[in-house]
């Protein structure tokens, strides 16, 4: 075949790079009308408004700070009223009261945030639980309250915020995982169950709602300094020196690893990103 010949195949067979340009540079500004100049910054969160559940401490609180840090106006939801109100003082954001294992309250946070701030940009599901028994040891009470809060608490919450997103133009929702949704543990059954169940709830909204501009994505704390795992540690013997032995950054983690995750998965820094399942753990889960 002469230069001439295998040139005209090329051009019929492969499109004009520009024409590509011109296709993606048109969708994308489609997808991204919503950005509103922040391509300066794009973990900026001015004017945008997050709801965090169980923001009052820990996990939740570290992810709330950063949040707060970035310009967004946070709603610090959680069970103790007290204990949010100091925490929303502190970043300067607002205290709304919620039950996650109880749908009316979970509608209700997301009905309030959108009338006292007028829009729900930004969702993190934190709130959760945990009862540490042997599997055999479980009642069906204790199982429905775990699988109650940690996994259909975040659901609901989910499903009240997405017309709210919809309606402003896009949103992000980071659920709350854990180690516990990549491995097992003899004493975590039901909470085991709900985070790996948070994993795979995760995929499959952010494949139902990609379509609106709303990424959803999962966090998987490792080893975190809070009240649940002080808890753990002193009920699991030798728990402390078996995470520090497995943990490469040879530490437990804290609520001020989150921040920067926060953000991150909030922002327009990852607007491309969606369904991950992101572990925060210090290397934990990549331990031979």
């Amino acid at each position: 075949m002469d230069g001439a010949r295998a040139a005209s195949r090329l051009a019929c067979t492969h499109p004009a790079p520009a024409a590509i340009d011109v296709t993606l540079d048109a969708d994308n500004r489609v997808r991204q009308s919503g950005k509103k100049g922040r391509d300066m910054n794009p973990f900026d969160l001015k004017d945008r408004v997050a709801i965090v559940t169980g923001g009052n401490g820990g996990i939740g609180l570290g992810m709330a700070r950063g949040l707060a840090s970035a310009g967004a106006r946070v709603v610090v939801a959680g069970r103790n009223a007290t204990k949010s109100a100091a925490a929303a003082a502190e970043i300067g954001g607002v205290a709304i009261e919620v039950d996650v294992g109880d749908e009316a309250s979970c509608r209700n946070l997301v009905a309030q945030t959108a009338a006292r701030l007028g829009r729900v940009d930004i969702l993190i599901n934190n709130a959760g639980i945990n009862v540490r028994k042997q599997p055999q040891e479980y009642t069906l009470a204790e199982w429905n309250e775990v699988l109650n809060t940690n996994l259909t608490g975040a659901f609901v919450c989910a499903q009240a915020a997405y017309p709210e997103m919809k309606k402003a133009g896009g949103g992000k929702i980071v659920n709350i995982g854990s180690m516990m949704s990549i491995f097992g543990a003899s004493f975590t059954t039901p909470y085991a169950a709900s985070k790996g169940g948070i994993v795979q709830m995760t995929r499959a909204l952010a494949t139902a709602w990609a379509a609106d501009n709303i990424q959803v994505n999962a966090v998987l704390p490792g080893w975190i300094d809070t009240e649940l795992t002080q808890g753990a540690r002193r009920q699991v013997a030798g728990l402390h020196e078996r995470v520090l032995a497995r943990t490469p950054a040879a530490r437990w983690g804290g609520p001020a690893d989150f921040g920067g995750i926060a953000v991150f998965l909030c922002s327009g820094a990852s607007d491309f990103v969606t369904g991950t399942a992101i572990p925060v753990d210090g290397g934990y889960s990549v331990q031979g």
